[in-house]
């Protein structure tokens, strides 16, 4: 049992390595030319945000929407499932398969539909497949995007066309939008789908075939695209979400409102910015804290020694850091035990901070085993 009396120390690692570039880190951010209205780059592996330009700003997101569309419908249906298409599918604005009222498909034909070729009605056919309307399957999306962490959402379409209703409008922000396809590239059946070229499929009746080419440029652009989703509408801007691997690291990059028409290119540079930055200044490194989290002795009441031993349970950390970076640890215990403790147990805790932010955390465990206090006559009844 763990008494009360917590205490708390704290100490600071400043990175500084070798390889540290001439110029700082803020310094290089201030150079970044986005024409994005928001944007964020993003550690897949931390989810920590390297970089960021008005990132919990909330504005609309287009098709990018269709990133939590896919990653939602593989969780709750089978890729051989029918799905019918309904009036409102088949009235869907452009850009669209144009698909008639009636027809049926193949639910994983349209899941590349939808990505590849960002059909709006492909989108609308899964989700009324899925729970049998827009509106509950905007349910199920805005409760995933709660349980992903993503507290300024709000999903109203499948497809992301502008939107608003009583409760707000369709929109996001750059974060969330990067929290989103950072949870979604763990999903093989996503990246394949996303990593698709070209797809070709019919309708269940066979009387109408198709051919989908992947408009995400950045898979013939770079190597090492995992996935990627692009968005237009009138309100929302060019926006664009990817995630791309360089070497041992996956960065996330998020941007919305980068350029109305004409420059339609401009989400490209943006992007391109975004990830050269990342691929300039961060890289990881070890951080060993044992010299700074020695083995610390807590009280132990009515124990048959006094104090119990306990040691830091990890002492190695991987971070992507840049020489900017500052890493601290703050060190967590109780003020004392209460017998009896057995040898490996959890003990408080060790909290390591990025920049401020808590980036990993692990447990002190106690190294001794200590029974609790006999009276005279437990000891003589043990001989």
């Amino acid at each position: 049992m763990v008494a009360l009396g917590i205490f708390c120390t704290l100490f600071i690692l400043i990175q500084n390595p070798a390889a540290a570039a001439e110029t700082g880190q803020q310094e290089e951010k201030e150079k970044l030319s986005l024409n994005a209205r928001a944007a964020v780059l993003m550690d897949a592996d931390s989810g920590r945000i390297l970089y960021g330009k008005n990132e919990t700003m909330v504005f609309p997101m287009a098709s990018t929407t269709k990133i939590m569309t896919l990653i939602v419908a593989l969780e709750h249906n089978e890729p051989d499932q029918i799905v019918m298409a309904s009036a409102g599918a088949s009235a869907m604005p452009e850009v669209r398969l144009g698909v008639h009222e009636g027809e049926r498909y193949r639910m994983e034909d349209l899941y590349y539909a939808m990505m590849l070729e960002s059909f709006n009605d492909a989108a609308m056919m899964i989700a009324e497949g899925t729970v049998g309307s827009v509106e509950n399957f905007a349910e199920l999306m805005n409760e995933k995007a709660i349980s992903l962490g993503c507290t300024q959402t709000y999903f109203i379409t499948p497809n992301g066309l502008d939107a608003a209703d009583e409760k707000g409008v369709h929109s996001s922000t750059a974060e969330d939008m990067a929290k989103i396809m950072r949870y979604a590239i763990d999903n093989e059946d996503f990246l394949k789908i996303t990593q698709t070229a070209d797809y070709s499929f019919t309708d269940c009746d066979r009387k109408r075939s198709f051919e989908v080419h992947n408009k995400n440029v950045l898979l013939t652009m770079m190597d090492g695209v995992l996935s990627g989703k692009t968005g237009y509408t009138a309100d929302a801007g060019y926006c664009y979400v990817c995630a791309v691997k360089k070497d041992d690291r996956t960065f996330i990059a998020s941007l919305l409102g980068s350029g109305w028409p004409p420059h339609k290119g401009y989400k490209w540079s943006d992007v391109q910015t975004l990830l050269d930055y990342g691929d300039k200044n961060y890289r990881y490194q070890t951080i060993d804290i044992s010299k700074g989290v020695p083995d610390r002795q807590v009280h132990v009441m009515n124990g048959e020694q006094d104090f119990a031993t306990v040691r830091a349970k990890q002492t190695n950390y991987r971070f992507l850091l840049s020489s900017e970076d500052k890493v601290h640890v703050e060190s967590v215990l109780p003020g004392q035990l209460e017998a009896p403790v057995e040898a490996g147990q959890s003990v408080g805790s060790i909290q390591v901070f990025v920049n401020g932010d808590l980036t990993a955390e692990n447990d002190y465990v106690t190294i001794n085993k200590i029974d609790a206090r006999c009276t005279w006559i437990e000891r003589l009844l043990r001989k």
